[in-house]
């Protein structure tokens, strides 16, 4: 079995309508990455536009340099009573 970075998709999904121009390139790559996943998932071949959130999530978790970033740019929590600072 192809072990791929995507696992199946939800599908009790709410339908979410996306409007983004690809190249032709991509497209045919989305597509064929839906009909492999299918395969993989024993599920008939996925919408492409279903795809493009999957990867963008999986993308931002596993880029360490935007993980690091956002942790440093948000708020830290304020110390409790119980705590003591310095």
């Amino acid at each position: 079995m192809t072990k791929l970075k995507l696992g199946p998709l939800a599908v009790d999904d709410r339908p979410v309508k996306v409007t983004v121009e690809l190249p032709a390139t991509i497209h045919r790559d989305l597509v064929a990455y839906a009909e492999v996943l299918g395969r993989a998932s024993g599920r008939p071949a996925a919408e492409p536009a279903k795809l493009i959130v999957p990867m963008i999530e999986r993308f931002m978790a596993t880029d360490r340099a935007f993980t690091k970033a956002r942790r440093a740019s948000s708020p830290q929590p304020a110390a409790t009573s119980g705590e003591r600072s310095g």
